[in-house]
């Protein structure tokens, strides 16, 4: 019992001296298991930031593929269909409204996928800094964040998009949320008025024959849907799949940064917010947004609803750019804006 005792005390002994001679060497006042952690995790970060940057083409060329494809087949299956099934007047119309979703979900996705978010420029002295950003040894503007994929600072940045290989930031943020509204609603569109296409194809003569005779009579019906190698039920399918898949993935991330917005506020300041209304809290004090003018002219804001400009913008394609220069920002302490809709009262919000 003694020796063991002994040993344990000897042990205990050596680890102290090694911890006391590993802190003499390394320690410094932010060490931490947090400072351990970020530096262990470095090379995975570096992984992940190159093999995005690298494979953020092909994601590209990915999101116009399947785009198109989806397309072509409303084309090749459900155009003819509709001009054969349904009054003339009304398919003219479903053709109207499907090229006012494509020609604006094309606009702004080129507009999202070539427009910089902006970043602080070297030229000249900026008139307000927040901190020296640690990457690029330069002043930081507020709201600008460092993006590690193109290794520079982002004006008011959201984060980095690989499926438009580009930041999302201050001048491209407008046009690629609405790139997704567009995208949503043209699925739903599609679904909707491609599942009579559906049902007729998978739905309707279930049970009734098997399928060899049910995919003979379909054949025999729609001699000219085949594509190549490719049956009309399979193009039908993946038209299915594609759609639905986009509809609920794109419609939730849609969701959820029309909820960020909603706050006046980017998914970076949305965790920054987080942690100071905690912060905050603990000190016995309530932390305020400075950027969020209520849900209204939140909306207004973003959208770039001032100066006179209306909901035209909006729903037709603009390349109006949004308020300011990205440098320095309105906030519920100091606004000059002139909201189209509305007046905003400061003194309710600060």
């Amino acid at each position: 019992m003694n020796i063991c005792s002994r040993l344990r005390a000897y042990l205990a002994w050596k680890w102290k001296v090694a911890k006391i001679t590993f802190f003499s060497m390394f320690y410094n006042s932010h060490f931490s298991s947090d400072y351990v952690f970020d530096t262990l995790i470095q090379p995975a970060f570096w992984f992940v930031d190159h093999f995005t940057a690298v494979l953020g083409p092909i994601f590209v060329f990915m999101v116009v593929f399947l785009t198109s494809t989806a397309v072509f087949i409303a084309y090749w299956i459900g155009l003819p269909y509709y001009l054969e099934h349904k009054n003339i007047y009304f398919v003219w119309g479903l053709i109207l409204f499907g090229h006012y979703l494509l020609i604006n979900v094309i606009f702004h996705f080129l507009m999202a996928l070539t427009t910089s978010p902006g970043v602080p420029p070297t030229d000249r002295i900026l008139q307000e800094v927040t901190s020296i950003c640690k990457k690029c040894i330069a002043p930081k503007p507020p709201r600008s964040h460092h993006c590690s994929v193109c290794n520079t600072c982002m004006l008011k940045m959201d984060h980095h998009c690989p499926w438009l290989n580009n930041c999302i930031g201050h001048y491209n943020h407008r046009h690629f949320f609405l790139y997704m509204t567009f995208m949503v609603v043209g699925c739903a569109f599609l679904m909707t008025f491609g599942f009579v296409i559906f049902y007729e194809e998978f739905i309707e003569h279930w049970g009734l024959a098997s399928s060899e005779e049910v995919r003979a009579n379909l054949a025999e019906k729609y001699p000219d849907g085949n594509l190549g190698v490719f049956t009309r039920r399979s193009l039908v399918f993946y038209e299915t799949f594609m759609t639905s898949a986009c509809f609920v993935t794109l419609g939730a991330l849609t969701l959820w940064h029309a909820r960020l917005i909603h706050a006046g506020q980017t998914s970076i300041e949305a965790h920054i917010n987080k942690s100071e209304t905690k912060r905050m809290a603990e000190l016995g004090k309530s932390y305020r947004n400075p950027y969020n003018f209520g849900p209204w002219f939140n909306w207004y804001l973003f959208l770039g609803l001032v100066d006179g400009r209306g909901w035209f913008s909006v729903f037709f394609p603009s390349t109006h750019k949004p308020v300011g220069e990205g440098l320095s920002w309105n906030s519920v302490y100091s606004c000059n804006i002139k909201w189209t809709y509305g007046e905003l009262q400061l003194s309710k919000l600060s």
